[in-house]
């Protein structure tokens, strides 16, 4: 069976009140696409009615698929989805569509070469967010200069929820994750920079959802701690040469 050009993969834990519209706008969207794809839900041991979300949206649409994953951790939902996945091109996307949809098709070719992986950001010349409230934007510009600072040079946004990779690098950075929690981003593009993969940082419209998960001063705290992992892993060489 041919690969499909495209894999979807969005992470769900507890989504039944968000993720019907989500697969709902999804599907409008890929459906008259050009391209094959697939969707991959994985859901993250949730404790409410989202695997059978996920189960009814798959007999109506067979492109649509659902994934298991008992391990907690937005970033062990992602690896799950990540090396599951078949397609040619792998975009994680978060649940609550803080990017439209309508913007996916910026990140993969035709309309993007020459890159090995595209991610969405909310500080590139052109992005535009709605509705953040000042403090978080403030919060987040100093978290992401901590970043910078520390182990990312140059990348202005690490933490948008929208990435895409080719298969080949999706497969070589996610076999080599050891974070799991919500910061697993960093990690990836730690690696992604240590093997020179070409990373292109594109500006999107973004839409501040006041139903985040994160808590500002502890999840800051666990993202410290974990840029140090990071950080001390590269000394280490845990990360390896590229395969």
């Amino acid at each position: 069976m041919t690969p499909p050009f495209l894999s979807l993969v969005i992470p769900a834990y507890n989504e039944e009140r968000r993720l019907p519209h989500t697969l709902e706008q999804v599907a409008r969207f890929l459906e008259p696409q050009s391209y094959t794809w697939e969707v991959i839900v994985v859901d993250n041991a949730s404790a409410d009615t989202t695997p059978d979300i996920v189960q009814n949206f798959a007999q109506k649409h067979p492109q649509i698929h659902g994934l298991h994953e008992s391990v907690r951790g937005k970033g062990k939902a992602i690896q799950s989805g990540m090396l599951a996945a078949k397609g040619e091109y792998r975009f994680m996307c978060d649940a609550d569509l803080s990017m439209p949809i309508t913007e996916l098709n910026r990140f993969l070719p035709p309309q993007l070469e020459n890159f090995d992986l595209a991610i969405a950001s909310r500080e590139a010349p052109g992005a535009i967010r709605y509705n953040e409230p000042y403090y978080r934007h403030l919060g987040g510009r100093a978290v992401n200069t901590m970043i910078r600072a520390l182990i990312l040079p140059g990348i202005q946004d690490t933490q948008c929820g929208f990435k895409c990779f080719s298969s080949s690098v999706a497969e070589d950075l996610f076999s080599h994750q050891t974070i799991f929690n919500w910061s697993f981003d960093i990690e990836i593009l730690a690696i992604a920079q240590l093997r020179d993969y070409k990373i292109v940082e594109l500006p999107i419209p973004w839409h501040f959802n006041a139903e985040t998960k994160l808590n500002a001063i502890q999840d800051a705290v666990q993202m410290f701690l974990d840029i140090l992992t990071v950080r001390n892993n590269l000394k280490k060489g845990v990360y390896g040469p590229e395969d």
